[in-house]
């Protein structure tokens, strides 16, 4: 595993925890928007794994979660055996993903290495190349989707409100996870993005336009703008 951040103390990203964050380097996306451009292009300095450790060996009865982002984490490997070592420390363990390795989701389903999954569905299928920049195999978007649905441990998925996205092309992804128990409507903030764009972000009016038509397939759905978090 490479290691590229770790923020000590999360409130909000395991849903009514307390958490730390991991952020693993690399990803196999290429999304305009994204915030951790150094995480994506491997240039931060890496934090080794013993210092990983040895912080959540002091935490052990502060915090109750782990959340491991990225980047992308399911593309390392040896992601299982990394999240196996967290569990034994008896921490609950939180998944960010993109959704392109169903397989490795699977196994850490199966394995009960997750307790919680977080995936970001970037865009209707149709549009998904254009807003990630390279080529998907959209059928492993899908699988994603449908494993993470039908397993029984707590998730839920989320778009960010990217400016080249319109409100049928959030339809279309409301109708991709419809039944989903849980959804998130994220704001862009165009500071520090892997490319530069003026692009300027849809006022939050548009995305509680977009939660009340999201409520039509979706259980429970929450905007998060810059200036928090609403249900």
């Amino acid at each position: 595993m490479e290691i590229g951040g770790l923020q000590k103390l999360s409130l909000i990203d395991y849903p009514g925890r307390l958490s730390c964050i991991i952020f693993t380097i690399g990803c196999n996306f290429r999304c305009s928007y994204c915030y951790n451009p150094s995480l994506v292009k491997g240039t931060c300095e890496r934090i080794p794994l013993k210092e990983i450790f040895r912080f959540l060996g002091k935490r052990k009865k502060l915090l109750e979660g782990v959340i491991i982002t990225g980047g992308e984490p399911t593309i390392h490997n040896d992601l299982p055996d990394f999240i196996q070592r967290i569990k034994k420390m008896s921490f609950l363990v939180g998944l960010e993903t993109n959704g392109t390795n169903p397989q490795m989701i699977k196994e850490l389903i199966s394995t009960r290495l997750v307790d919680y999954i977080a995936m970001d569905v970037k865009a209707p299928l149709e549009k998904y190349e254009k807003i990630v920049n390279v080529k998907v195999d959209l059928e492993r978007i899908k699988e994603s989707i449908d494993v993470i649905m039908n397993s029984r441990i707590e998730y839920e998925f989320r778009t960010t409100c990217y400016p080249l996205l319109s409100k049928d092309d959030f339809i279309e992804v409301f109708r991709l996870i419809k039944g989903a128990k849980k959804y998130g409507i994220q704001q862009f903030l165009n500071k520090n993005t892997l490319i530069k764009t003026d692009l300027k972000p849809y006022p939050d009016k548009f995305l509680y336009e977009l939660k009340k038509i999201s409520e039509n397939y979706v259980e429970d759905v929450e905007v998060r703008t810059s200036g928090g978090i609403f249900g």
